[in-house]
């Protein structure tokens, strides 16, 4: 199986008041069991065997410099963070994204992503409600309905180095003007965003279109595994991550 890069997104803003809260920087350093959140992420990449290099962006808690092989400075942005650590890593191998704030994620679970994922420039797992309701009963996420069933976002894309600065540009563009409905719904094209909307819009229909406007091939890649789309962003979450490892005994990612 070929390895991949990894490029682990740990930055936040400063005084986010979930982080605050918990007396740390960003949120990525809330500790679990005596770990720093972002620590379950990072051994979950070394333990997939699929991961050779990890840059990481953002400050480092306890016990993480020995599973980054790169440490770089909150660059202000997602984008701009998730440009730094690809130009860390360089182009000699495609790179996995994965923000800090997926703790319950192990590196089973990754490795079954990246063995499944097609070479294609981007690639972005998502997962069906019914898996996430059945592994994560009552939790809220956002859910798109296609043609094929319903969907959420995984907090993990794979993409391929050398297609960066053709791709970025664009979905800067989509990032400027996510809160000017009008002209993003522009720029998606209205019957795509009308039959999505309305759940007639297939998953490959939605790659075509993805595809076009970031100017490189992009798929979906259908995962079973919950864990992926189940991010940290408030008290519930926490609190939910907080009773699993409690439950399980053991310390997931974390040996």
């Amino acid at each position: 199986m070929s390895n991949w890069n990894a490029v682990v997104l740990g930055g936040g803003d400063a005084g986010d008041p979930f982080a605050v809260g918990h007396g740390v920087p960003v949120k990525a350093l809330i500790d679990l069991e005596g770990r720093p959140m972002a620590a379950y992420v990072l051994r979950a990449l070394r333990e997939s065997g699929r991961v050779d290099r990890v840059a990481y962006v953002g400050p480092l808690g306890e016990g993480m410099a020995e599973l980054v092989d790169l440490n770089l400075a909150d660059a202000g942005s997602l984008l701009a963070n998730l440009e730094a650590g690809v130009n860390a890593l360089g182009p000699q191998a495609r790179v996995l994204v994965v923000t800090a704030d997926v703790p319950l994620m192990t590196g089973e679970m990754l490795r079954d992503v990246l063995d499944a994922a097609p070479d294609v420039g981007l690639v972005y797992p998502v997962v069906t409600r019914a898996a996430c309701e059945a592994a994560f009963p009552g939790v809220k996420r956002t859910y798109a309905r296609l043609t094929e069933g319903t969907f959420t976002g995984g907090n993990v894309f794979l993409l391929d180095p050398t297609l960066v600065s053709r791709f970025l540009p664009r979905l800067r563009t989509l990032f400027a003007l996510r809160k000017r409905p009008v002209a993003l719904a522009g720029t998606i094209g209205w019957g795509v965003l009308v039959r999505l909307l309305v759940g007639r819009l297939s998953v490959r229909e939605l790659e075509r279109r993805v595809s076009a406007i970031l100017g490189v091939e992009a798929r979906a890649l259908v995962t079973g595994h919950a864990a992926v789309g189940t991010d940290v962003d408030k008290e519930d979450d926490l609190k939910l991550v907080r009773e699993r490892l409690a439950a399980s005994g053991t310390v997931p990612g974390v040996s």
